[in-house]
């Protein structure tokens, strides 16, 4: 189960980086390297560590609570992050950290906040950028939902949680580590394996 995970998330991020890949090549390759346009560049930390630490414990433990309050109203069948683990135990947990961290944490951090956050804040200034890319964000959460509910309160509220904590991390990259995505990427992970565990 493992390497059958492990292969497909490095054929996801691959996939998801085609778009940043000839964006960059088309119009940023001689200013500078693709890694760090996208913000995979080492972590600098802006401001008090203990503030970034309180605010990254009360958004994660209020997104957190939220998602799992309200999948407990999704009806029968609809299945949720992580939700082909179910029932697998303890043995799928390095399938669940490839899931977690590279198949949808790495390569929607790079599209999100490493790609769409950083260009719609070239084009438009930083908060708007983080705003629409929260938006786009939460939508491709919430539509999803809202299709297979067709229930309005479930698809808005799939929305609106993975769309405010998008943002909340666009804002932990960019305002407190110096434009890179690292941070949100382990936060992202550590998220996805915490949801998915919960199904072993």
């Amino acid at each position: 189960m493992f390497i059958s995970e492990f292969i497909g998330a490095l054929l996801q991020v691959l996939l998801f980086s085609l778009i940043p890949l000839i964006f960059w090549l088309a119009f940023a390759r001689k200013k500078q390297g693709f890694f760090r346009w996208i913000g995979i560049k080492k972590v600098k930390h802006e401001g008090k560590w203990w503030i970034t630490a309180c605010a990254i414990l009360i958004a994660t433990g209020l997104y957190v609570g939220l998602t799992i309050f309200v999948i407990r109203f999704l009806p029968e069948g609809v299945t949720t992050a992580g939700s082909n683990f179910a029932g697998k135990g303890f043995s799928a947990f390095p399938a669940v950290l490839a899931y977690g961290f590279i198949r949808t944490g790495l390569s929607e951090e790079i599209v999100f906040r490493g790609f769409l956050l950083k260009r719609f804040g070239e084009k438009f200034g930083m908060i708007a950028g983080n705003i629409i890319q929260a938006i786009l964000f939460g939508m491709m959460h919430g539509i999803p939902f809202g299709l297979a509910t067709h229930n309005i309160v479930v698809a808005i509220a799939m929305t609106v949680l993975p769309g405010a904590f998008g943002w909340f991390q666009g804002w932990l990259n960019e305002k407190r580590c110096d434009g890179s995505i690292i941070p949100s990427w382990l936060l992202h992970g550590m998220i996805n394996v915490i949801v998915a565990t919960k199904t072993l």
